[in-house]
């Protein structure tokens, strides 16, 4: 354990070590800067340092583990639809629960005045995500190539952004770009991982990577419908 804290330690300094360096050489260099600021900015550093080190230490000791330990008796079960169901429902749920999901619907209700619900856009992004992650769990237990159904999903959203208002397009792409925060893309892996450990000499562990890049296809093509429908 004390290795693993050692580690997540190591993580975050590296994380957040060059944007402090690069952000206190402006402040210093250009002429102007409060000095009240810059202490605000060190002092919001370190709180941000000390809740991505515990955010870390619980993804590590509660959310890989229960992703992985799901997505295998979720396979083990045997029934293809609950597995799909229950693939759904959790990525729906994890994308809900994502921060980078809700941050980026406030700036789009703020952008927008108001026009777009945060809600509404919240839960399209989840169904999105949701449809997406059961139809990448389906594709490692039918051992369809990646690149078919990443070809599938881009050539929908090309069409897709003929139709979709200008405004919805960036904001789709922004919605997928998301989705891969820090909450939603260790369950999802984890839940890959524990499936393609049951699957035995059926899968291979590789086959969980690029999971992620299939589930962000999904909020970009649900926010395109929604600007469709609702733009």
């Amino acid at each position: 354990m004390l290795n693993n804290l050692k580690e997540i330690i190591s993580e975050v300094l590296q994380s957040i070590i060059p944007l402090v360096f690069v952000v206190v050489t402006i402040m210093l260099v250009l002429p102007g800067t409060a000095p009240e600021l810059f202490f605000r900015f060190i002092a919001g550093t370190m709180l941000i340092a000390g809740g991505l080190f515990l955010f870390l230490v619980g993804v590590r000791v509660g959310l890989l583990p229960i992703g992985e330990t799901i997505g295998a008796e979720l396979v083990s079960k045997g029934s293809l639809l609950f597995l799909l169901t229950a693939s759904f429902l959790f990525g729906v749920v994890i994308t809900i629960a994502e921060p980078d999901v809700r941050v980026l619907a406030y700036q789009v209700y703020l952008a927008g005045g108001g026009s777009i619900d945060n809600n509404l856009l919240i839960l399209s992004v989840a169904v999105g995500l949701g449809v997406w992650v059961s139809m990448g769990i389906l594709r490692i237990l039918l051992g369809i190539p990646i690149a078919y159904l990443l070809t599938a999903g881009y050539l929908v959203i090309i069409v897709l952004s003929f139709f979709t208002p200008q405004g919805f397009v960036a904001i789709s792409f922004d919605a997928g770009g998301v989705t891969t925060g820090p909450m939603a893309a260790p369950f999802i892996l984890a839940l890959g991982v524990g499936a393609t450990a049951v699957l035995g000499g059926k899968s291979k562990v590789s086959d969980t990577f690029g999971l992620i890049g299939l589930a962000s296809i999904g909020p970009v093509i649900s926010v395109m419908l929604l600007g469709v429908f609702f733009g």
